[in-house]
C-alpha cells in the first residue's frame, strides 16, 4: 500500500532542520525548506522539493508561502529564542493545520506549548539520552517513548531465550511484555505466533510498560 504523500513546511535550516527537510524528502514528501540565509537556502536546494529565501519572522512573507496548505510546519530555530516564538505564534495566527517546533530547553518549550505548539521536541536532549541508554544497555537497539507509561523497544534477544518460544517463556504474563515483530535474517515476522521459536541472533521489537521495559533491559 503506498503512502499518503504529505507537505510539510521547514523553517530553520541548521543541522536538525536541513536533516530533517532532506528526510522527508527522501521519504516521497513534498517539503519547503526556508530560511533567511542565502548559503543555507542554496546548499538544500538540491534535495528538496522548493528552497526559499525569506525572513520567518516577517508575516507578510510567511503569509505568502500558503502555510495552510501544508500538512504541518516544523519550525527548527533553536538559538534564537525570540524568533522561535515569534514564528510559531504567527503560523498559529495564519492558521497552520498542525505545528511542531523545536526547543533548546523546559523554559522555551513551555512558551511554546502557551502559544499553541502541537508538538514541541528536543533533539539534542532526546539523542543525548538514546546515546547514554545504548550505552547502559547495549543489547537494547532503540527505545521510543509512546506515553508517560509505555515505550516501544527494539532489542537483540536475550541469551536465556534462545531456544524456547513465546508461550514456553509466557512472556506476556511472566514479563508484561507483548512481543510485536521479530526480525529474522531478511525476515520480519509480524504479530509471531506462540509457538514460534527464538533463535540466536532474533531482534525483537517489544511493547510493555517502562516498569516491566527496564525489567528486560
Amino acid at each position: 500500500m503506498k503512502e499518503h504523500k504529505r507537505q510539510y513546511l521547514v523553517l530553520g535550516l541548521g543541522r536538525f532542520g536541513s536533516s530533517l527537510a532532506k528526510a522527508l524528502c527522501k521519504m516521497g514528501h513534498e517539503v519547503m525548506a526556508v530560511d533567511s540565509d542565502a548559503d543555507l537556502v542554496d546548499h538544500i536546494a538540491p534535495y528538496v522539493t522548493q528552497a526559499i529565501q525569506i525572513d520567518a519572522t516577517d508575516e507578510g512573507a510567511l503569509q505568502s508561502l500558503g502555510v495552510r496548505n501544508f500538512d504541518a510546519a516544523i519550525v527548527s530555530i533553536g538559538q534564537n529564542l525570540r524568533d522561535s516564538i515569534l514564528v510559531c505564534v504567527i503560523l498559529k495566527e495564519i492558521g497552520v493545520p498542525y505545528l511542531i517546533a523545536k526547543a533548546t530547553d523546559d523554559l522555551h518549550a513551555k512558551v511554546l506549548r502557551k502559544v499553541g505548539v502541537d508538538r514541541v521536541v528536543f533533539p539534542e536532549r532526546d539523542m543525548g539520552i538514546r546515546l547514554a541508554k545504548s550505552l547502559h544497555t547495549p543489547n537494547v537497539l532503540e527505545l521510543i517513548d509512546l506515553s508517560d507509561d509505555y515505550q516501544l523497544m527494539e532489542t537483540i534477544l536475550p541469551q536465556a531465550w534462545v531456544g524456547k518460544t513465546i508461550i514456553g517463556l509466557d512472556v506476556r504474563n511472566r514479563f508484561g511484555l507483548i512481543i510485536l515483530a521479530i526480525h529474522r535474517g531478511g525476515q520480519f515476522i509480524v504479530s509471531p505466533a506462540p509457538t514460534v521459536t527464538f533463535e540466536a541472533g532474533d531482534i525483537l521489537l517489544v511493547l510493555g510498560k517502562k516498569d516491566d521495559i527496564e525489567n528486560l533491559e
